[in-house]
């Protein structure tokens, strides 16, 4: 019996970008960052070697490790300040999610969805990556911009863990915080290899959600609207 949902965000139950957008988007956050520290006579690094920086920080460890956003950017600026400063380095991220934020909008059957689940008794939480290691901290906030942090029992994001999914810590950090068992418990998300594969891996049942034709034909089992859910909890 299900006694728990628990669901990734970007993309599942809101909508930032797609995987092709992000590009454009790391140009829009780095030059948000480069501003703040110009504003604030910080900038000490041209132009030039702060792009390239930024092409060599654009990858995740192949272990999942996070790597995070305040390290990544006290290495595109040159900041080695930046480990010693927690206020100015906040500020930083925050200027770098500025654009990402501004692109998030829940789907209109995530707050919907999750209120029938908590209706019926079940327990509901979000495991989800940051882009680039971003804070927990902001990606809170963000819940509750979305309106999201008042609906869920847990939230676990990558940097509460120090791993990414598909990795098992962060799946089993969260079954922890929700004191239950994997096998009572079904993940939803829209990534298979970070959120089915992950999610099965620690032996929860998994169910993509494909928005889109062309995804939902690559998956069978996908559903394409959050409303589902409540059948396979059934």
């Amino acid at each position: 019996m299900t006694e728990a949902v628990l669901f990734d965000l970007g993309g599942t139950l809101a909508q930032y970008y797609e995987r092709a957008e992000f590009p454009g988007i790391l140009k829009q956050c780095i030059s948000e960052a480069q501003e703040h520290l110009r504003r604030h006579s910080l900038l000490a690094v041209s132009t030039e070697t702060m792009w390239q920086r930024v092409k060599d920080e654009n990858h995740e460890a192949a272990d999942y490790r996070v790597r995070p956003l305040e390290e990544r950017l006290a290495r595109i600026f040159g900041l080695e300040r930046l480990a010693e400063d927690p206020e100015l380095a906040l500020n930083l991220c925050r200027c770098f999610m500025r654009p990402i934020f501004a692109l998030g909008r829940c789907y209109e059957d995530a707050r919907p969805t999750i209120k029938e689940l908590k209706s019926k008794g079940l327990r509901v939480a979000i495991v989800s990556n940051t882009p680039w290691g971003s804070p927990a901290c902001l990606w809170r906030e963000e819940l509750a911009r979305l309106g999201l942090s008042d609906l869920v029992d847990v939230a676990v994001f990558c940097r509460d863990v120090g791993w990414r999914k598909p990795a098992r810590p962060i799946f089993e950090f969260a079954l922890k915080a929700l004191a239950i068992g994997p096998e009572k418990c079904l993940f939803v998300g829209d990534e298979p290899r970070w959120d089915l594969a992950g999610a099965q891996s620690v032996g929860m049942r998994a169910v993509i959600i494909a928005r889109r034709a062309e995804a939902r034909a690559a998956d069978p089992n996908a559903i394409e609207s959050l409303r589902e859910v409540l059948r396979l909890v059934e």
